[in-house]
């Protein structure tokens, strides 16, 4: 929630925790205030468990929002057509991810991931163009 006022702070934004901790505090302040003083008690207790990692549910929606970005990160490598372009995402999530569903994910996600960085390569595309001009030659002949 904290987002929508605060932004969408990425790995490459170079903010410190700290800050993006009081930007998103200052922001659900802000939008609990709109509320009633029972609800506004609840989502910011709620907030403050997810950010300070304190139940299991926090710790799971956590990875989700980690999964998440990485996600979109393997999106815009795939539409840029240069798959390993944003790492700094990957890197930023090392660790991060316990939860078995999130584990097996993640795994998916990578070994995609992997693939298309293989493919994209310059000694698998120097492959691709032997085989190419092999076949071709084979043809010819």
């Amino acid at each position: 929630m904290a987002e929508c006022i605060a932004g969408d702070i990425t790995p490459t934004d170079n903010v410190s925790k700290e800050e993006k901790h009081r930007m998103e505090d200052d922001a659900m302040k802000h939008l609990t205030s709109l509320l009633s003083e029972d609800m506004k008690k609840e989502i910011y207790e709620l907030w403050e468990e997810y950010e300070y990692q304190s139940s299991e549910e926090a710790k799971f929606v956590k990875q989700l929002d980690q999964f998440d970005m990485i996600l979109q990160a393997f999106e815009y490598e795939e539409l840029e057509k240069k798959p390993g372009r944003l790492q700094e995402f990957y890197d930023s999530t090392k660790g991060g991810f316990h939860h078995p569903e999130m584990v097996q994910l993640l795994s998916c996600l990578n070994t995609d991931r992997n693939a298309k960085i293989a493919a994209n390569s310059p000694e698998t595309q120097d492959l691709e163009i032997n085989d190419l001009e092999t076949s071709t030659t084979s043809k010819s002949s």
